[in-house]
């Protein structure tokens, strides 16, 4: 049982050697686990990862009504399955007690104001890395013909008469915003045009879900999604797509600590910008019939410079994992940071390891050290939490990674997958 005190105890130094299971995407599963409430019948989805942020959000859909049932997986990795069903309403109010804990739960706002015409979801929280506002969400809201009031904390949004189709736009790229958006759009009457919208993996793996449930939607995975609403969505059965966070994160773990691990079940196409830094660094990859071969000899990882971007770009999610491979490379690296501006709150923990990093504004300059020194360490963060635990891999002697609570919201038994794959990994329980 994972608790909020556990820490994970790394001794650095083995190679990994085996295979490592990539489950399904926790930046998929949430967004997909919304759109059941956009039909009356139920909706089930296979392949979820058992995250506390799935907790947190079949929390919040209870909450609302929704019958949610829980299958578990059997195999590590394989996922479990959530049956969804939103037959009955009983509540368009989302609190702020369940909101706070994530932020993805503002992603109940768009299906809820689609389907009854209002909602009252508190601001979100849930995130410590910046501020990221949700007025793309209100806007693209007030397109489709809803009245937005704010109020003691709460968004209320409504549309006694049904949403519109209609233009919008978004000034930036904002994932979520298009994900609420493609969700809106499909029970609205007529026709959305989704301009600069988002093209992450995961919103195209919402927008085929939706299309099973009878949506009709055109151009996901380009910049502009076309939707044609429908009076309504029936139910159907989707498996979430394969996590690439998580297949970068794992990736490193290989580049960082050496040897040769298969990342089965995912593809090379989820982490598309990752493949070139890898191979710059020294890090040999191969597609193979159960998903990605990773390889890397005991020659020290070479230093790259990196910049993150949306989709396709290099995933600010994988930032902070990637600086953890840097912080031992051969020569100087440089990573900007061009999405969040507080991603760089991992970088006091590496320094306690014995890492050479510098802050100037969005960039981190990285002049890799021979070894790192095990230490103890604090989480900040979902994804600075695994970049501790990478670090670790390739430290002297004993690290101690605290807070794992936070590793818990998006990796699943992380301390499992790397011990069977030779890590010396434990997690100690309170």
């Amino acid at each position: 049982m994972r608790v909020a005190m556990d820490r994970i105890r790394i001794r650095g130094g083995a190679r990994l050697c085996g295979e490592i299971p990539i489950s399904g995407a926790k930046n998929a599963a949430l967004p997909l686990m919304a759109a059941c409430l956009l039909s009356s019948e139920p909706l089930t989805l296979a392949n979820v990862p058992q995250l506390a942020d799935v907790e947190f959000m079949a929390a919040l859909l209870r909450h609302l009504g929704v019958r949610a049932e829980w299958q578990p997986g059997t195999v590590l990795g394989e996922g479990g399955t959530y049956i969804l069903n939103a037959a009955e309403l009983s509540e368009t109010t989302a609190d702020y007690d369940i909101v706070r804990k994530m932020r993805a739960s503002f992603l109940v706002s768009g299906p809820l104001l689609a389907r009854a015409g209002y909602a009252k979801v508190s601001l979100p929280g849930g995130c410590a890395i910046g501020a990221r506002p949700v007025d793309l969400h209100l806007k693209a809201m007030e397109a489709l013909g809803a009245e937005v009031v704010l109020e003691e904390g709460y968004v209320v949004v409504s549309a006694a008469e049904g949403l519109k189709g209609g233009h919008i736009e978004f000034p930036v790229v904002s994932v979520g915003a298009t994900e609420n958006a493609l969700m809106m759009a499909a029970l609205a009457q007529g026709r959305t045009v989704i301009a600069n919208a988002a093209r992450e993996p995961e919103i195209a793996d919402l927008g085929i879900c939706l299309i099973a449930m009878g949506a009709k939607i055109s151009g996901l995975g380009t910049s502009q999604i076309v939707v044609d609403g429908v009076p309504a969505l029936h139910g159907a059965q989707h498996s979430v797509l394969p996590d690439r966070i998580e297949t970068g994160t794992y990736a490193f773990a290989v580049a960082i600590a050496g040897g040769e691990v298969e990342l089965t079940g995912t593809r090379g196409e989820l982490i598309g910008a990752v493949i070139p830094l890898l191979e710059r660094v020294g890090t040999e990859i191969a597609e193979t019939n159960r998903g990605l071969k990773i390889h890397r000899n005991g020659v020290r990882p070479i230093a790259v410079d990196a910049t993150t971007a949306p989709f396709p770009g290099f995933p600010t999610d994988l930032q902070a994992q990637f600086m953890a491979l840097m912080a031992t490379a051969q020569g100087v690296s440089h990573i900007r940071e061009t999405i969040f501006e507080n991603r760089f709150m991992h970088v006091p923990e590496l320094l306690r390891m014995g890492a050479d990093v510098r802050i100037e504004g969005d960039r981190a300059v990285v002049s890799g050290v021979e070894r790192l020194k095990g230490a103890p360490v604090m989480a900040t963060d979902l994804r600075a939490s695994s970049s501790l635990v990478l670090a670790g891999l390739a430290a002297e002697g004993e690290t101690m990674v605290h807070r794992v609570y936070h590793l818990d919201r998006g990796f699943e038994r992380m301390e499992e997958k790397l011990s069977r794959a030779g890590a010396e990994i434990e997690r100690l329980s309170a």
